[in-house]
């Protein structure tokens, strides 16, 4: 995994909102990598964003810029781990993704990004990661294989964006949690 050195990752804040509103709306316009159809105002990012804290399980990494002469305040992709789904039973896993800045892909930031990320998620009590990836997307797969993600299925035609049909693929992969305690066999079932 090639790492760039010209970013820095840093837990996201709101005075990045508008960046990481321009890098997902440029997904969502162009791309069928997200099944948003419509692009987003700052303001209406903004829970997405707080949903996010410098700590715990669901967090928002971003690498910033810095390569000298370069500007130092541009966000070059985001990183992030959300609720898997909404029942208490689910904490345990979360859901990750990330974006980078049109003319950032290929430069490492996502393998960046993601290795900050998965650092951070080994204190948190957490067992599974699951990322969904819309097809094709050869880049992010080669990214997830290289985390260790599996895949675990896919869902063909799920989901319709610019006038076609596309399938999204399920990737799973195990956290070392170093906090998590260890699990306990499930009770056994006795038949009457």
């Amino acid at each position: 995994m090639r790492i760039p050195a010209e970013a820095l990752v840093r837990p996201g804040t709101e005075a990045d909102l508008v960046a990481l509103t321009d890098i997902y709306n440029h997904y969502v316009r162009e791309t069928a990598l997200t099944f948003d159809t419509a692009a987003f105002t700052p303001a209406e990012r903004l829970p997405w964003l707080r949903s996010h804290p410098e700590d715990g399980p669901h967090r928002l990494l971003v690498a910033q810029d810095l390569r000298t002469g370069g500007n130092a305040d541009r966000v070059l992709g985001y990183a992030t781990s959300s609720q898997y789904r909404p029942k208490a039973a689910y904490s345990t896993s979360v859901e990750v993704s990330v974006y980078c800045a049109p003319g950032s892909t290929g430069r490492g930031i996502g393998t960046l990004l993601y290795k900050a990320l998965f650092d951070a998620l080994a204190e948190e009590d957490l067992n599974r990661a699951y990322a969904a990836i819309a097809q094709p997307n050869e880049a992010s797969v080669r990214l997830h294989d290289a985390f260790g993600f599996r895949h675990i299925g896919t869902y063909t035609e799920v989901g319709r964006k610019f006038g076609r049909y596309w399938d999204v693929s399920w990737y799973e992969k195990p956290l070392l949690s170093r906090t998590a305690p260890t699990a306990s066999p499930a009770p056994s079932r006795s038949r009457r």
